[in-house]
């Protein structure tokens, strides 16, 4: 379905039913609604970490510097350099459109941004949609080896605490298959997620984190 319609009232109806948008590219002016058969997932109680990543969040160093993790610090860049094509990310489906639209969210306290910072430099994060239990995770950039993916351990941790049960993915790849990502069927999916919108997590809490 297309729609050059997006809104912040129409994002959360539209994740409460299991949607999502992408746009075919950066220029263009519709947005695509979908709705996989099926959803990609991670555990938060019991996602895998790799050896050497478990060792760069105890040593809180990665590329040989050290790092630190700031929360909605600097949403707008986060969703900018997730949009930003290079080298490594040839195409993208977040144009004007879903960033007015998700800075706005943001802005509502709906999304979030994890970031890894450097020498005061953001090198790497995510950001994503926060409903009651659920966090509906949507992109990731790093220019910093290891960068984005020390943002989802750290925001599995987050989640954990806070008392979130979902963490969708949309779909998988080869980025998240280290972490143990799996599909459940759409079905399956919303039957677990209806129950869960009716939680209370707070996810920007600022208790122990920065």
């Amino acid at each position: 379905m297309l729609n050059n319609e997006i809104t912040s009232e129409i994002l959360l109806l539209a994740y409460s039913q299991g949607l999502f948008p992408m746009a075919k590219d950066a220029q263009a002016t519709d947005i695509a609604w979908y709705c996989p058969e099926l959803r990609g997932q991670l555990s938060i109680t019991d996602m895998h970490i790799p050896r050497r990543l478990k060792k760069s969040i105890r040593q809180m160093r990665i590329g040989g510097k050290p790092y630190e993790i700031r929360i909605n610090h600097s949403f707008e860049h986060v969703i900018n350099a997730c949009a930003k094509q290079n080298e490594t990310r040839t195409e993208t489906w977040i144009n004007a459109q879903i960033i007015d639209a998700y800075c706005k969210l943001h802005m509502e306290g709906y999304a979030h941004s994890v970031e890894c910072w450097q020498d005061d430099e953001i090198v790497g994060g995510l950001y994503g949609i926060a409903m009651g239990g659920a966090f509906f995770g949507e992109s990731m950039f790093s220019t910093v080896s290891d960068a984005s993916k020390v943002c989802l351990i750290h925001l599995v941790a987050r989640l954990g605490h806070a008392g979130f049960k979902i963490l969708d993915t949309q779909f998988t790849n080869d980025h998240l298959e280290q972490f143990g990502v799996y599909e459940i069927p759409h079905d399956e999916y919303m039957e677990q997620l209806k129950p869960v919108l009716q939680m209370h997590c707070i996810f920007d809490f600022k208790e122990g984190y920065s």
